[in-house]
């Protein structure tokens, strides 16, 4: 089954199968009209588009056709606007009030000539306003029509093609990501969303940073008593003024969102509903392939990562004689750690029923990443040029949000552990930076500092997250099952009350959990192991990477690992089928239910698997319907234990238990 959206957009196209291509139309005219194009978000929107037709919903062709004559139109209009007002456009809302929406498409034309016609196509910020730059500076027509066409058309198969390319392969994508694709792609999206939110604020005040000092100066002549505090920030002889109200307008804005989130969680007496609600989803995410990485990830923000970088910065501050830096930098650190500390033993939160000892509100790992990484930015990014000033910021914003993200997938922390952590670290470094940026305006060579700084973390991350993955791993792992199974009542008809299929989102990997096994494992697979039958490790990202190695035979190529209620499989054996391209699976996987007596409980599936290259570039084992032939393989190979089988109740397949011991 295909996410609910696709699901509710394909009975949609089904029933008005050409009505689609004109909501395809309407996108890419709106993306093209002058000042609309500016708000309407056509890439994720012609993504969706593309994946339903890469799932077959929707003709591929009808499709790129429809968007190419919708961004033609919407350009054409756009064109003839700016033709028919001129230089009078400039003098009419909204462009009389922010120019510089005509300013950078104009500067653009002027530099580019008949080539920004193509390149703004696919340039967002100035995609909706050269053709009308073009029409107010009165390009003739005839030279406007043809680039502007080729533009459309190669930017309506070039914005349909990611999801198209998704969507045709889909079933590979399940295959080997279901749950892995879910997961990275929601740590890029989170990097993409916070990238986004750093780079834009920033632009926003920088943009406005002089119009807001205005503002202030004029707040503090109006209000003597308390504009006397506010005009020691805001001194415009200093050219340190602008970045110090930006600062302090932050602060406010941080403090008020610190405040308010503390309060909602006292208020509620713990965890919030939509922390649980994420808890779970990211719990359902696990997966074997993403569990190292993810580990791997969250030990960045760990001491040993963390202070190498630290000391190499201080040392350098030191040797420098910077003491008002360096004396700034020991502040940040060693006071955020403290308070941080103190936080999360006042606050008495509920932990995660996931999450150790250790690992409370706020989060210490991600709070001290903020602060290390944010006021580093603070240190060095006035002596960066102009528009550089950002980066170090980005950095920042990438580096706490990978931590975050993987520290919320193992369920080390609630989301709001992880919201607080970073306001109340932003908070910190705002009212340090504050303090430094006030008193402290010498300049310094910074970028041998930010050179050992970065490197001292990178050196230190490729050194300490291998090797300490598979402990903070370890800490996570799946709990124990609770319910217990009296082991006559299990062999009789509890066996009955364990889950007939995987719980999955897609119906195609909800696989039928068809053998119940109670005892060690080991006699199992001997027996297995005797008939023709081994086991394979489970696959790592080496492995999973050989898929691409299309000249490897069928029979080398490894079985992509599956999970049940997060836990990967204990035992994966196999053996061939009736042709090169078959191979018969039996998957086991801990129970989620023990027996009274202490013997162990197992649960699995027997599968027909075949070797399919869904994508040029990759292949795959893949389950497929067999009418029973893997399941009465298991069964013929498992004779010596006296198997018994029924109908499970729930699904009406047929299930197989036995007992090893």
């Amino acid at each position: 089954m295909e996410p609910t959206w696709v699901e509710s957009a394909s009975a949609w196209i089904s029933a008005h199968p050409y009505s689609a291509g004109a909501v395809v139309f309407l996108i890419a005219f709106c993306d093209a009209l002058v000042i609309l194009g500016f708000f309407v978000p056509a890439l994720p929107l012609l993504f969706a588009v593309g994946a339903l037709v890469g799932l077959g919903h929707v003709n591929g062709p009808y499709a790129v056709v429809c968007a190419t004559l919708g961004a033609f139109c919407g350009d054409g209009l756009s064109y003839w606007i700016g033709r028919r007002w001129g230089t009078q456009l400039r003098q009419r809302w909204p462009f009389s009030r922010y120019p510089q929406w005509l300013d950078r498409g104009e500067t653009m034309f002027r530099r580019k000539g008949v080539q920004s016609i193509f390149v703004a196509r696919f340039v967002g910020a100035v995609r909706p306003f050269v053709p009308a730059i073009a029409g107010m500076l009165h390009m003739p027509l005839r030279r406007y029509v043809l680039p502007s066409a080729a533009a459309c058309l190669l930017w309506s198969v070039l914005f349909l093609a990611p999801g198209w390319i998704l969507g045709a392969s889909y079933d590979a994508v399940a295959a080997v990501a279901d749950r892995l694709a879910l997961v990275l792609g929601g740590l890029v999206a989170a990097i993409a969303l916070v990238w986004a939110c750093v780079l834009y604020t920033w632009r926003w005040f920088a943009g406005h940073a002089d119009n807001l000092l205005a503002r202030g100066l004029k707040w503090t002549r109006q209000h003597p008593h308390l504009g006397r505090y506010a005009a020691a920030l805001m001194d415009p002889n200093r050219p340190e003024s602008p970045s110090l109200l930006v600062l302090a307008v932050s602060l406010i804005a941080i403090s008020w969102a610190w405040f308010t989130l503390l309060a909602s969680l006292l208020a509620s007496g713990g965890p919030l509903a939509l922390d649980h609600t994420v808890h779970d989803f990211m719990w359902n995410l696990r997966n074997p392939l993403a569990d190292r990485l993810m580990a791997g990830l969250a030990s960045l923000g760990d001491a040993q990562v963390l202070g190498p970088a630290a000391l190499v910065a201080l040392a350098y501050l030191l040797w420098r004689k910077r003491w008002m830096a360096a004396a700034h930098w020991i502040a940040a650190i060693v006071f955020g750690l403290v308070f941080t500390n103190v936080l999360e033993a006042a606050i008495d939160m509920p932990r995660p029923p996931t999450a150790p000892e250790g690992f409370g509100f706020p989060s210490v790992a991600v709070t001290m990443t903020t602060i290390v990484f944010g006021f580093f930015a603070v240190l060095i990014a006035r002596e960066l040029p102009g528009r550089n000033r950002v980066w170090p910021y980005l950095l920042a914003g990438v580096v706490t949000t990978v931590i975050a993200f993987a520290r919320l997938y193992l369920g080390a922390h609630w989301p709001s552990d992880l919201v607080g952590g970073t306001l109340f670290g932003i908070l910190w470094l705002l009212v340090l930076g504050l303090a430094y940026r006030r008193h402290v305006a010498r300049s310094f060579w910074m970028r041998p500092l930010a050179w050992a700084f970065y490197t001292a973390f990178a050196a230190a991350a490729l050194w300490h997250a291998p090797r300490h993955a598979d402990r903070l791993l370890a800490k996570f792992a799946a709990a124990a099952p609770t319910t217990m199974l009296a082991t006559d009542a299990w062999w009789q008809r509890d066996w009955t009350t364990l889950p007939a299929q995987r719980n999955e989102r897609d119906a195609r990997r909800r696989w039928s959990l068809d053998v119940q096994v109670a005892g060690p494992l080991q006699p199992v697979r001997d027996a297995l192991l005797e008939r023709g039958w081994h086991v394979q490790p489970q696959a790592d990202w080496v492995a999973t990477l050989g898929l691409l190695d299309d000249g490897r035979p069928a029979r080398e190529q490894v079985v992509l690992p599956a999970t049940l209620d997060a836990r990967p499989e204990a035992l994966l054996l196999l053996r061939p089928g009736r042709s090169a391209d078959e191979q018969i699976a039996l998957r086991l996987w801990p129970a989620p239910a023990t027996l009274s007596d202490g013997t162990p409980l197992w649960v699995g599936t027997a599968q027909t698997l075949q070797y399919q290259k869904p994508l040029r570039a990759t292949s795959l084992w893949l389950p497929v319907a067999d009418d029973g032939f893997a399941h009465a393989q298991v069964r013929e190979a498992l004779q010596p234990f006296q198997p018994i089988e029924a109908a499970h109740p729930q699904s009406g397949a047929m299930v197989l238990r036995l007992r090893t011991h």
